[in-house]
């Protein structure tokens, strides 16, 4: 058997088509064997005519069901992605050069509580929180030391933050500049996905339109810019996070993503052009086969809306690349170390899914941060998985499985009833207008707590089990140490930012932050004020402000 050469399917012009692109993409380097020695074709088709093929097509070719590429991992494996923050900036940096030495290939940056609510450490609202649940940055010299050593121009760098996104993102890119590296070399992604902040993680600055004027900026800016960097991740993990189901999970950021594209449209900005900027961010949840559909659906439904919805013409403008993290809320502190397997489970999951970069979580990530040897566990986690496993030998290896394919069919209904819902929702029938009726209406909010109640009901009646919570109790497990942010890194962080504000210039802060103010009351594109605020030494909390005055806080409404 010629081992660069599928086998021979019924879909003879479909094989071709593949075959063509793998061709030209594949340089063998190496056997694509099992473990006892079987040579493996890169991708397997029905041995007879089959009607699915034409719904769930070749790896690399519309509508994607099967990867965007027709090498698959053989071509290009994921990118091990973990993410950390803690402390402050010098003691994350620490972490991510032991993540980048030890194999990872990519970091993702976690922010503490008050820089997700834009507020600086000394702030009165920061009183306890500061590097607790993330790294806390306070302005661009934060930036500078969390990077320090690490060239921006060579490492892609992934940021979960959305609220103060955009200054977040300034910071990052004057933290480059300072290294010598212009922006248009960066490459990373930025989550900055506000709807779903409202409809499930609750960290917001203002009202929705204020914060999609600033997305559209940022858009604008990397369009014409920063070609390579994504400014929008779409997050779908804080949703099922917050207790949704999986097929809501994939409908409810699907349709977030189609709201983004609608508000790029809205800026005259060009689809093919703009969409391969948008990239996801999904949940890989402990139902094994039910997450691997999930992810094949989002392609299919992202391909076709793309295409016949909003006009996109190019391959990379159809394509949905995605991030995964395993299921955070699937990790118990009764028997930790159980949560090694529930990750390892996710993350192969998540793998045979098509993801395009991944992090697992660490098994102490329910109690507290992870410890630095909890996060090697994880980081390993992924090694096994792709050095060990062969499982990147085939490309979509579960597809034609009357299972996954029947599930994914089925997960791609509910998702197109809901979309159905939510643009009927808007008063112009598009899916921006519906998503902020429903944030508005508190209608994502009741359809989560609804499956939340569903969940729980069935975990204390029993008819869901879960291992070390109410079945196979016994246990003889030993007290996990565990990471503990000391008080002195928030007493420090105030330290520190009062000296920064001592030692600048205050009348070119002033001067810029009026800049900025004066920019949000026009129709002005807000990134280069807030770059010249930042490269000011502006803080997060100040520019934030500004913004806060201008156009004033929002309270969700009231759902009972």
């Amino acid at each position: 058997m010629d081992p660069e050469r599928a086998n021979t399917p019924g879909d003879e012009a479909g094989r071709a088509r593949w075959q063509a692109r793998y061709d030209a993409a594949f340089k063998r380097t190496r056997e694509f064997r099992t473990l006892s020695g079987l040579e493996v074709d890169p991708v397997y088709g029905p041995p007879g005519e089959d009607p699915r093929m034409e719904r769930i097509g070749w790896p690399g070719e519309f509508p994607f069901t099967r990867g965007l590429y027709a090498t698959g991992y053989r071509g290009r494996p994921w990118t091990i992605r973990q993410f950390a923050g803690f402390g402050n900036a010098r003691q994350t940096n620490e972490r991510y050069k032991m993540i980048l030495g030890a194999g990872g290939g990519g970091l993702s940056v976690a922010f503490d509580m008050p820089t997700l609510m834009g507020r600086d450490s000394d702030d009165d609202h920061a009183l306890g929180e500061v590097g607790h649940c993330g790294v806390a940055v306070d302005s661009a010299l934060d930036m500078d030391q969390l990077f320090e050593g690490i060239p921006l121009g060579d490492v892609t760098t992934s940021m979960t933050i959305s609220g103060p996104a955009v200054p977040i993102f300034c910071m990052y890119v004057v933290a480059a500049e300072r290294q010598g590296v212009p922006a248009s070399r960066l490459n990373g992604t930025l989550q900055t996905d506000i709807f779903k902040e409202y409809i499930a993680q609750k960290e917001w600055l203002f009202a929705p339109e204020p914060h999609l004027r600033l997305i559209g900026d940022l858009m604008e800016f990397c369009a014409a810019e920063i070609p390579a960097y994504k400014p929008l991740s779409v997050s779908g993990y804080h949703i099922r996070e917050a207790g949704s189901t999986a097929a809501q999970e994939l409908a409810f950021t699907l349709a977030d993503g189609f709201g983004y594209v609608e508000l790029g449209l809205s800026r005259g900005l060009d689809v093919d052009a703009f969409a391969p900027g948008l990239s996801f961010f999904f949940d890989a949840h402990i139902d094994f086969f039910e997450e691997i559909a999930k992810f094949r659906a989002a392609r299919r439904i992202w391909a076709r809306w793309m295409r016949d919805v909003y006009g996109a013409r190019t391959e990379k403008a159809q394509w949905l690349r995605f991030h995964t993290q395993t299921a955070g809320v699937s990790l118990t502190a009764q028997q930790p170390d159980n949560n090694v397997v529930r990750t390892a489970i996710e993350a192969l999951a998540a793998v045979l899914g098509g993801t395009n970069s991944l992090h697992t979580n660490a098994l102490d990530e329910v109690l507290a941060l992870p410890s630095a040897k909890a996060a090697e566990i994880a980081l390993r986690t992924q090694q096994v998985i792709m050095e060990e496993t062969e499982v990147v030998n085939v490309v979509d290896p579960l597809g034609g499985s009357w299972y996954v394919e029947a599930l994914t069919d089925r997960l791609e209904e509910e998702a197109e009833a809901i979309f159905t819902k939510i643009r009927e929702m808007g008063p112009d029938g598009t899916m921006t207008s519906g998503i902020l009726r429903g944030i508005e209406d508190g209608w994502f909010m009741s359809e989560i707590a609804e499956a939340a109640f569903d969940y729980q009901r069935k975990l204390e009646k029993g008819e869901k089990r879960i291992v070390g919570v109410n079945c196979h109790t016994a246990t003889v497990e030993e007290p996990l140490e565990i990471l503990r942010i000391s008080h002195e890194v928030e007493l420090e962080q105030r330290r520190v930012l009062a000296g920064r504000r001592a030692a600048r210039d205050q009348a070119a802060v002033d001067a810029a932050l009026a800049a900025l103010t004066d920019a949000a009351r026009t129709t002005a594109n807000m990134i280069p004020p807030m770059l010249d605020a930042v490269r000011a030494e502006a803080t997060l909390g100040e520019i934030c402000d500004v913004l806060r005055t201008e156009w004033g806080t929002y309270s969700e409404p009231a759902r009972f």
